[in-house]
């Protein structure tokens, strides 16, 4: 089998190499998004059991139940990928687990981010004023857009010119 550069990989690698390589990235890195979404997601799972949680507001128990779910996506998305190669495993299809895997994940992490943003809502929104939580929950936001998104679309963006 003959191999062939591939553009913007900068390997010389064949295609089913490149595929390989790809998947293991993938899975790797969720190896690092999943504890972070499984810890979020059993915090919230035990605040309702919390005494004090009968004192929270309506708006909080809205925020709170917001974020449980949109952490139950987050889980589901970035845990999919993995069940996608386990489903079709030796079917010699990585590629497309691959490309739908790496769509999967980008909206696990979107998903990830807006659920923090929710958990630092919520929890600010008990312990501090109105005016704490908008800035708290707004960094914590802002933090996410630009470390996670606009930084590598920046580059993206210039090294496309």
């Amino acid at each position: 089998m003959a191999t062939e550069r591939h553009p913007g990989s900068g390997r010389d690698e064949t295609e089913q190499e490149r595929v390989d390589r790809n998947l293991q990235e993938m899975l790797g890195e969720l190896r690092v998004a999943l504890p972070g979404v499984q810890v979020l997601f059993a915090f919230l799972l035990v605040v309702p059991f919390n005494q004090r949680f009968g004192e929270v507001t309506s708006f909080q128990k809205a925020i709170y139940f917001v974020t449980l779910l949109v952490t139950t996506a987050s889980a589901v998305c970035l845990i999919a990928p993995s069940v996608h190669h386990r489903i079709e495993f030796r079917r010699q299809d990585k590629e497309q687990i691959v490309t739908t895997g790496n769509r999967i994940v980008i909206v696990g992490l979107s998903l990830l981010a807006v659920a923090m943003t929710g958990a630092v809502l919520f929890i600010t929104d008990v312990l501090y004023s109105p005016t704490t939580t908008v800035v708290v929950a707004a960094a914590a936001a802002l933090a996410f857009g630009v470390l996670w998104y606009a930084l590598p679309l920046r580059r993206i963006a210039t090294r496309g010119r």
